[in-house]
């Protein structure tokens, strides 16, 4: 599983990194980043909860 972020989407208010810091992070345009790559097993529902805490619905999560 991978996470994604709409960047057109993302109003940079930091939910997702202050829930889940290994999984997003945010750039120098002050948007959030998620971690390329596969998001580890055993931080999958870390990366949910980041997610479900962006008040714009900008992250997804799939393959």
């Amino acid at each position: 599983m991978k996470a994604f972020v709409d960047k057109e989407t993302c109003i940079g208010c930091e939910a997702c990194a202050s829930i889940s810091p290994e999984i997003y992070s945010m750039d120098d345009d002050g948007k959030s980043v998620a971690i390329e790559g596969d998001i580890p097993e055993d931080k999958l529902e870390e990366a949910q909860e980041g997610r479900d805490a962006c008040p714009v619905d900008a992250i997804s999560i799939h393959e």
